[in-house]
């Protein structure tokens, strides 16, 4: 540590000495790449964690910290429930003392799954249920008459029952009445698919007509058809009679025999409904999503009008309004609503939801519906919405861990953000909050700085004290903190135009803008406003553009960067050519793979109701090879040591000398130009923050010159040392020839574009609409809106 308690700064913070002994100790930290950490949090204090990326901030907070309470809390269970828990594994830490339960409030995405919406992942739809199967009227029955996720079913069945001393079963008829609407399943909307987008109807199944991926003629799935005996197989497909047609599209499972083998025979469109469009799109191999894309269309639920509820759930009102109208509303008119309803025998349900969707609009989420579906959160607004449940919690003396909760957020958000962490801190709770942006920062009572660089150059305490101390410490973060961008004096000409008009997608109002080409642009406004809407609504899709955002990216826990960008295949054949032997030896996943884990590196025991216990494979120590594999060696080092090495270490080894390997260094180059330098190339994928995803995906598409690259936030996750390295990134996009459109709230990034888009002026329904285009320059002589009065302060205008 840089300071001390007696160096003025004072080792923790604004406690008083008499308070020293109320601290999270950490001693001997080594998790990731922290080396023998050696750290003392002060309880009821709000602590922020700065350090470039990679230096090992969530190593200590998230790794350290936080998973060791869990696994505590879970210790206290018995054995028989830690069997159905996830398995936690102890911190490799010497001493961990004071801790306190912590709940993680993180910026991982709620998940795709389509039935989710902000409403369900909170309280907020529950209490609505209740409250309609109370007061609406009709009265159409119990609170799952109100879900769209509970379907209306009717039967019977066996019940057991003791009758005079004896026990019997007696059949009863029941009927379960839910809100499900049952055109769209309680989807909200319905898939049709093109039948003249499946097959060309000029052939004959023999001569293999589908268009389908993996439907040939001599595929399996094609010889089915063609030999089902229910057609022809030599008349066309368009001569099929009506009867045919339907057999070939709709009919349902049936058993034939194909070859003298008996199979289950389905019609074209019912197979597709269950192999192709029951998965998530994303998970599709790429010529499978260009099939599902041409031949599939969503529309809104004719039947329901995308509430997914039923008519019974619909009909039902409460003051003239039904269920579907008021998750419709956004949540601070809804709030407004909720308080104006005079029910006294729902008083305590009406303040309860009063105060869930009071804490959305305090939290700046108010211009969310609670129908939004969870899916497409940002992580911002995903990390918020997770804040809404404890905002209103009686519980004291808690830990609450937040990774950069700011991200997502305009300036003109962030004292609001700020307000929430301190009342947090106030109710007698301990806050740790890993965070880049300064204006965070400066509220800490509390500030460990962590590096000096990252990676193996990271790991270490660089100064532990007040914010006053960080300034004037020397490290990296405070020789940054008070870092201040200018407007450019000069900007490049737009070289064309991508016109938008009429965008109207979720809160945009008929939108007529022109986002120009050869040019950085960046595209601004508060939370809400409006900016994801009209980029990914009418930009994404066009032909030559991408986006590349903080999605998590597909593959399993042996994805690795090394595999993502392509970098292992230069490698593999690298060391496979310098040995004489096959490439699939240096695959973990194939030939070299480790017999003992399967290449896993580490082996899984089950010890039946308690948890299952990871250990490093023996055999191969933890590297994942074979022995055998391990003897051959480029440069000086085997695969494993290569993959234990980081980008930048990498870079150096294969960019000249005897291991110079120039389609291997190209690779490396891109990713240490997005700032992914410490990065190892053998770090499991599902280790990534979100920004770090986000920059592995731009290094691997700047490889494939594309003429528009559309970036979500690109510094999230970045350090204040890194924004310049990115903004020199965006600019060779451009000098290159590409067009870079960015979603943006960095007020350095804003400040060094060509051209802003600013939306609002406020959210929701408050905002849609553009309220500034131009220069930098133009947007602070302005002072426009929000945007333009914070780049003013904040240039110093």
């Amino acid at each position: 540590m840089t300071t001390s308690a007696g160096d003025g700064n004072g080792s923790v913070g604004s406690l008083h000495p008499a308070d020293l002994h109320d601290l999270i100790r950490v001693r001997g930290a080594r998790e990731n790449n922290l080396q023998d950490v050696d750290v003392e949090i002060p309880k009821r204090r709000l602590t922020v964690f700065t350090g470039v990326s990679g230096s090992g901030k969530s190593s200590l907070v998230f790794g350290t910290v936080a998973a060791e309470s869990r696994r505590m809390i879970n210790e206290t269970y018995s054995a028989f429930l830690q069997g159905f828990m996830p398995s936690q594994a102890r911190p490799d830490v010497d001493v961990l003392e004071g801790l306190t339960t912590a709940i993680v409030v993180d910026q991982e995405r709620m998940g795709a799954n389509p039935r989710s919406t902000v409403g369900t992942v909170t309280d907020a739809n529950a209490l609505l249920r209740i409250l309609f199967s109370r007061v609406g009227e009709p009265h159409v029955g119990s609170p799952q008459a109100f879900s769209f996720n509970v379907a209306s079913v009717s039967g019977a069945g066996a019940v057991t029952l003791e009758k005079e001393g004896r026990t019997v079963k007696e059949r009863r008829e029941f009927t379960v009445t839910g809100g499900m609407c049952p055109r769209c399943e309680g989807m909200g909307r319905v898939t049709d698919i093109d039948p003249a987008e499946l097959f060309d109807d000029s052939m004959t199944l023999r001569q293999g007509p589908f268009t389908i991926p993996g439907y040939g003629a001599d595929g399996w799935y094609g010889r089915i058809y063609a030999g089902s005996g229910l057609f022809d197989p030599d008349k066309p497909i368009r001569e099929f009679t009506s009867r045919e047609m339907d057999d070939l599209l709709h009919k349902e499972p049936t058993k034939v025999k194909v070859d003298g083998v008996n199979v289950t025979y389905e019609g074209l469109i019912v197979k597709l409904r269950k192999s192709v469009l029951s998965k998530d799109r994303e998970a599709l191999q790429p010529h499978v999503r260009a099939f599902v894309d041409r031949a599939v269309t969503f529309t809104v639920c004719p039947d329901c009008g995308g509430t997914r509820l039923n008519e019974g759930a619909r009909s039902a009102k409460v003051r003239g309004v039904s269920i579907a109208d008021v998750c419709s509303m956004e949540i601070r008119d809804l709030a407004r609503w909720v308080r104006d309803l005079d029910e006294p025998s729902v008083a305590p349900l009406l303040e309860s939801l009063s105060g869930i969707l009071d804490s959305f609009t305090e939290i700046g989420l108010g211009y969310l519906s609670l129908d939004r579906p969870a899916g497409t959160l940002s992580g911002g607004e995903a990390q918020r919405t997770k804040m809404v449940r404890h905002l209103g919690s009686a519980l004291t003396d808690v830990t609450y861990v937040f990774d950069e909760p700011t991200t997502g957020l305009h300036p003109h958000d962030i004292q609001q953000m700020n307000d929430l962490l301190l009342r947090l801190r106030d109710k007698g709770n301990t806050v740790l909050v890993v965070e880049h942006r300064p204006e965070t920062i400066a509220v800490a009572d509390h500030v460990v700085d962590l590096g000096p660089g990252a990676g193996g150059d990271g790991g270490r305490v660089c100064f532990e004290g007040t914010v006053a101390g960080l300034r004037r410490s020397g490290t990296v973060t405070g020789r940054h903190l008070d870092d201040r961008a200018h407007v450019k004096d000069s900007v490049r000409a737009a070289t064309g135009r991508m016109q938008v008009r009429g965008a109207c997608q979720n809160n945009l109002r008929d939108v007529d803008v022109d986002v120009p080409t050869g040019v950085l642009t960046v595209v601004t406004g508060v939370a809400g406003s409006g900016k994801s809407s009209l980029v990914h609504g009418n930009l994404a899709g066009r032909e030559g553009v991408v986006v590349v955002d903080q999605t998590a990216i597909k593959g399993s826990r042996r994805s690795n960067p090394a595999t993502y960008t392509g970098l292992l295949d230069p490698v593999r054949k690298a060391f496979a050519k310098a040995n004489g032997v096959r490439p699939a030896l240096f695959s973990a996943n194939s030939e070299g793979a480790c017999p003992t884990c399967n290449g896993a590196g580490v082996v899984y025991t089950e010890l039946g109701v308690m948890e299952t216990v990871a250990t490093p494979c023996e055999p191969c120590g933890g590297r994942r090879f074979r022995a055998e594999v391990l003897e051959h060696t480029w440069g000086g080092k085997n695969i494993a040591e290569v993959l234990e090495m980081s980008v930048a270490q990498a870079e150096e080894l294969f960019g000249s000398g005897p291991a110079r390997t120039p389609a291997a260094h190209t690779i490396l180059v891109r990713l240490a130009d997005v700032g992914l330098g410490y990065l190892r190339l053998g770090q499991p994928l599902t280790t990534l923050s979100g920004g770090e995803r986000q920059r592995l995906k731009l290094a691997t598409r700047m490889a494939e010159g594309y003429a528009v690259y559309v970036l979500d936030e690109p510094t999230a996750g970045l350090h204040l040392a890194d924004v310049e390295q990115l903004l020199g990134l965006l600019d060779r996009l451009v000098d290159s020839g590409s067009s870079v459109v960015v979603i943006e709230h960095h007020q350095a990034v804003v400040a060094h574009a060509d051209w802003v888009i600013d939306l609002g002026p406020g959210a929701g329904h408050d905002g849609g609409r553009v309220v500034f285009e131009g220069t930098p320059a133009d947007l602070v002589a302005a002072r426009s809106g929000a945007t333009g009065e914070h780049l003013a302060r904040y240039v110093g205008v």
